[in-house]
């Protein structure tokens, strides 16, 4: 049973999509939650009534990941709310498709702003805060990290190396017993991908999954909330892939 009993999880992206299900779940499992978002107030507010409304303490930060300062101010404000930080989940991200021959520098530049600086940001700012035995940093990345794809080269290229990132870092956390690990979902039904479903064809992506389905926000949650949780102690440096077989990595 993933138990997260009185501990303390900050989510990046945390008012929508991935990050609201790591959130609401993380709550399921006993924690209080820091409700990261960057524009959407009340979606967040929303997120932290669910979480209250089940006895545990939530608060909401207004963040841009991807500018020096703000993760500090956005630590800050949470440790002082709701005490030391247990666990970590970057779930904010960009997803915009776009043929190579058409990408701007400014389109490149800001989808690493928004997926890999803000990763490294997270993680940096958070060692002054994150609890030193046995705290956990869960990086939401994709199976377009792991595969590449066609018109989302600066995406899939911002998620591998969001992967490298975080083996880099679990080899130089782990002396502080700092665990570091990804979860690469494949296709979710959430608001950042339902244009592309909408123009691929849902039915078209089902049938690339041996499973029959597309993933649900929770699938990947709960992934993260292992992660977070003392069962998941001797694991860093990994990456769980949770994509219904889409992809199999070796």
């Amino acid at each position: 049973m993933i138990e997260l009993t009185d501990q303390h999880i900050f989510v990046f992206g945390g008012s929508r999509g991935i990050g609201r299900a790591v959130a609401i779940l993380s709550a399921k499992a006993g924690a209080n939650v820091t409700v990261g978002f960057h524009t959407d107030g009340a979606a967040a507010e929303e997120v932290c009534e669910k979480i209250n409304s089940m006895g545990r303490n939530a608060i909401k930060v207004q963040c841009d990941a991807s500018v020096d300062g703000e993760v500090k101010r956005a630590y800050a404000e949470s440790v002082n709310s709701l005490g030391r930080i247990n666990g970590v989940c970057i779930a904010a991200g960009i997803f915009k498709p776009t043929p190579i021959d058409s990408t701007s520098v400014e389109e490149w530049d800001s989808t690493f702003d928004i997926n890999l600086r803000s990763t490294f940001l997270s993680v940096r700012d958070c060692l002054p805060y994150i609890a030193d035995k046995n705290g956990s940093i869960v990086i939401i990345t994709s199976a377009a990290g792991q595969l590449g794809s066609s018109i989302y080269s600066a995406y899939a290229t911002s998620k591998a190396a969001q992967m490298n990132f975080m083996r880099s870092m679990a080899k130089e956390l782990g002396e502080r017993s700092i665990r570091v690990n990804c979860v690469a979902p494949g296709w979710t039904e959430t608001d950042l991908v339902k244009k592309t479903l909408d123009s691929i064809g849902r039915d078209t992506v089902v049938r690339d999954i041996p499973l029959g389905r597309l993933g649900r926000p929770e699938d990947t949650g709960y992934a993260a909330c292992f992660l977070m949780s003392p069962i998941s102690s001797f694991i860093t440096g990994s990456t769980i892939t949770v994509n219904g077989g889409f992809h199999m990595p070796p």
